[in-house]
């Protein structure tokens, strides 16, 4: 990341005392960047982040708001040039429990976004997706779908002018908060005797944040608006997971939860038809690119065949359960331990 890209610039990062909010404010600091504010709704974890970044805090704001509050965005957005929006509700057994909240959130949320940054005159917004939002059978899932749906068409109403609007999409962050390594982890430590699995049968998709960060980053600094960046990352078995994490353990199948899927997909074929190949990450461009504005597409780029589908079931990079192990050795968790580990970076 070359520091001039961002000198001078104010980045505000929604739900930004999250995993991947630790980890960009971590880079930005890297870089010549004028501030970052950090907009959510737990004071306790901004007190937490301020006190930890305490020697940068002439470059730090913090707003306590929520995406689903209009009015506040509009007053956080002031003289804001770049967003990455992180905020959402994401836990996929309570999502289908509480579906409203979810809309409220994640729909809703996303069009506050949009409307804010358009009128407050943001430069370029980022938004995360999930390999949920792919062919959705949760209502996580399907309400992502419809968030990344309102940034990827957002330039129809923003015009020439306005911001760009791009959506990152990647699968599981390797210790992110809430994740399966850390329970796993904890269940070992309590010297569980078993390890509940859902299905045999399931795999993955992982990232590890330092992955995750760069692809925020790329999208960031290489997108025009409209497009979708995703990650080419590796799949797993979740039976070797278990098995690279707590090996002692007997595994217990206990069923696929709600809303639960025993693959999952970060590129369908549908959108195959304008995606681009970049080696370490795809690009699913606007159809208008091709037809209208094709200088839009990056050179460098193989356009993918017409029944490509990248699945974490069909996946031709696999890690082991050697390699699982020594990626979890070389993460630490990305939860509420102070500091948060950093691959690559300052701690």
């Amino acid at each position: 990341m070359e520091s001039q890209n961002y000198e001078g610039k104010t980045v505000l990062i929604t739900g930004g005392t999250g995993s991947l909010g630790w980890s960009l404010v971590t880079r930005f600091l890297q870089t010549d960047i004028r501030r970052i504010i950090i907009y959510s709704r737990d004071e306790f974890k901004q007190y937490r982040m301020e006190k930890h970044f305490a020697s940068n805090r002439d470059r730090l704001r913090f707003f306590i708001g929520d995406v689903r509050d209009r009015d506040r965005l509009h007053r956080a957005f002031s003289g804001v040039d770049i967003v990455i929006h992180a905020a959402a509700l994401k836990h996929v057994h309570l999502m289908e429990y509480n579906p409203i909240e979810a809309v409220n959130t994640n729909i809703l949320g996303a069009r506050n976004i949009v409307d804010a940054a358009i009128d407050r005159g943001v430069k370029k917004v980022v938004a995360l997706s999930t390999d949920k939002a792919v062919n959705p059978i949760n209502i996580y899932g399907a309400t992502k779908l419809v968030s990344d749906k309102l940034f990827r068409s957002a330039h129809a109403y923003s015009g020439d002018s306005g911001p760009s609007f791009t959506v990152v999409r990647y699968g599981n962050v390797v210790g992110s908060r809430g994740s399966v390594i850390p329970f796993f982890k904890d269940l070992k430590q309590q010297k569980a005797p078993l390890l509940p699995i859902t299905d045999m049968r399931m795999t993955r998709f992982f990232i590890t944040m330092e992955e995750s960060v760069n692809l925020v980053l790329k999208a960031l600094e290489l997108g025009h608006g409209g497009e979708l960046f995703i990650s080419r990352i590796p799949s797993c078995s979740i039976v070797d997971l278990a098995k690279a994490i707590y090996p002692e353990a007997k595994l217990h199948e206990t069923g696929i939860r709600a809303g639960e899927k025993l693959h999952e997909v970060l590129l369908t074929e549908d959108e195959a038809r304008t995606t681009y190949d970049y080696g370490d990450h795809f690009v699913v461009y606007p159809p208008t690119f091709q037809s209208q504005d094709p200088a839009k597409i990056r050179a460098g780029g193989t356009l993918v065949p017409k029944d490509f589908c990248f699945s974490s079931e069909n996946n031709t990079n696999w890690l082991n359960v050697e390699d699982l192990r020594q990626l979890i050795d070389a993460v630490q968790d990305h939860g509420d331990k102070l500091p948060p580990f950093i691959p690559g970076g300052k701690n």
